[in-house]
C-alpha cells in the first residue's frame, strides 16, 4: 500500500462525492441545457451544486463553473478589469505565466519579492498603474497564508481589483473578505478532476472567454456536466460540515510530523502564518531525486505537481532566498482528512531513515 502525502497536488475522492456523481455518470445522460423534463433535471442538480459551492465563498457575488483553476484565472486576468497586473514572486505558474504572457502583449506587469517566510508584507505599496493584484491565499508548494483582506485594500484604494486563488484553501478554512474574483477547484477538496469555478463579486465586469451556445450567463459557452457540477457541490457540502474537524486533525498531524524530524531538518516558509496539511522541509545535502526513487511506496513531492520534471528549482523556494542546492534538497509532504496518524509517522520514518542512509 502507497502511504499518500501528496494532497497539495490533488485529494482522494470522497465516498459521498462518488455517490452524488453515480446516477449523472451511469442512468442520467440528459443535456442540462435541453428543454425536456430529463434536460431541466439535470440543469436543476446544477443548480443545486452552484449553490453549494458557493456556500463556501463570500456573499454578493456570482459563480461559474469551469473546466479547473487554472481556466478560471486565465479567464480572470485576461477579460476582467484593466491596466498593469501585480503579483507576489511565489504565485502559481497558472497565474504567473499567464501575466507574464499578457506583459508580451503590452500589459504591465510587476513581480513583487516576498519575505523570507514566503509572506507579502501587508502593507505593500502598489505600483503606478496596477489595474489588477493576484495572490493566493495558501501557497501551494510552501503552504503559507497571504494576507489577502489587506492586499485586497490596498487593490481597492488605488481603484484596482483583487484576484485570489483560493485552490489550496478553499474548503480548508473561512475565505476572506475583499477579493473581487475567487478561482477554486474541485480535486483538492476531495471532489472530482475537471471541474473548477471563477467566482465574481457582484459590480465586477468580466467579458466572454468562451462563445458558442451562451452557457453560464453567456460568458462560458459549452456543456456543463453534470456529473462533475454534482461531485463538486457535494464535496463542498461535506468540506462545510468537516470543516472545524478537518483542521483539528490537521493540526494533530503538523504536531506528529514536527516531533518525528530529528534535528537538521527546516522548514520552508512560515511555521505560524501556514496551513499546516503543508509541510515543505529541506535537509541540506539531501539527494530527493534518489529519496523519491529508494521511497516509491510513499507518495510525495519535490515541489509543484504541475512542474515536476522539469528540472529546474522550486522558483517558489528560490524566491524566499533559498540556494538552488536548498531548493532541490527540499520535499513537500501533504496530508488532511483521510491521512492515518500511523501512516504518516510510518512515512516520516522511511524518508529520515533513507536521508540517513544518504549520509545526511
Amino acid at each position: 500500500m502507497t502511504l499518500y502525502l501528496d494532497y497539495q497536488a490533488t485529494t482522494p475522492l470522497a465516498l459521498e462525492v462518488a455517490a452524488a456523481m453515480r446516477p449523472w455518470s451511469e442512468d442520467k445522460f440528459a443535456n442540462p441545457h435541453s428543454a425536456h423534463k430529463l434536460g431541466r433535471e439535470a440543469a436543476a442538480t446544477i443548480a443545486i451544486a452552484r449553490e453549494q459551492v458557493a456556500a463556501l465563498l463570500p456573499p454578493g457575488g456570482k459563480l461559474w463553473f469551469t473546466s479547473g483553476a487554472t481556466e478560471a484565472l486565465n479567464w480572470a486576468l485576461r477579460c476582467a478589469g484593466s491596466g498593469g497586473i501585480t503579483l507576489p514572486d511565489t504565485e502559481h505558474a497558472a497565474v504567473r505565466d499567464t501575466a507574464l504572457w499578457l506583459g508580451s502583449h503590452g500589459r504591465p506587469v510587476s513581480i513583487l519579492p516576498v519575505s523570507q517566510d514566503g509572506l507579502l508584507d501587508a502593507n505593500v505599496r502598489l505600483p503606478d498603474g496596477t489595474g489588477m493584484i493576484a495572490t493566493m491565499l495558501v501557497n501551494n508548494e510552501i503552504g503559507v497564508i497571504q494576507p489577502v483582506s489587506a492586499l485586497a485594500q490596498a487593490a481597492h484604494a488605488r481603484g484596482a481589483l483583487m484576484l485570489c486563488d483560493a485552490v489550496q484553501g478553499y474548503g480548508r478554512m473561512p475565505i476572506p473578505d475583499g477579493p473581487d474574483l475567487i478561482a477554486i477547484s474541485a480535486h483538492k477538496i476531495h471532489g472530482p478532476k475537471g471541474i473548477g469555478a471563477l467566482w465574481v463579486k457582484d459590480g465586477v465586469a468580466i467579458t466572454p472567454l468562451l462563445f458558442g451556445g451562451g452557457q453560464e450567463g453567456g460568458l462560458r459557452s459549452g456543456t456543463l456536466s453534470p456529473a462533475l457540477c454534482a461531485g463538486f457541490g457535494a464535496a463542498a457540502a461535506l468540506a462545510k460540515t468537516c470543516m472545524d474537524a478537518d483542521a483539528a486533525h490537521v493540526d494533530r498531524l503538523w504536531a506528529l510530523a514536527r516531533a518525528h524530524l530529528p534535528k537538521g531538518w527546516q522548514i520552508n516558509g512560515s511555521a505560524e502564518a501556514r496551513y499546516k496539511g503543508n509541510l515543505n522541509i529541506r535537509r541540506d545535502g539531501l539527494d530527493v531525486a534518489r529519496l523519491m526513487s529508494d521511497l516509491r511506496g510513499v507518495a510525495f513531492s519535490a515541489g509543484s505537481a504541475c512542474a515536476s520534471g522539469s528540472g529546474r528549482p522550486s522558483h517558489v523556494l528560490k524566491a524566499i532566498g533559498l540556494s538552488d542546492a536548498q531548493a532541490k534538497s527540499s520535499v513537500r509532504l501533504g496530508f488532511g482528512r483521510y491521512t492515518q496518524d500511523t501512516d504518516l509517522a510510518d512515512a516520516l520514518d522511511q524518508i529520515v531513515a533513507a536521508a540517513h542512509q544518504q549520509g545526511v
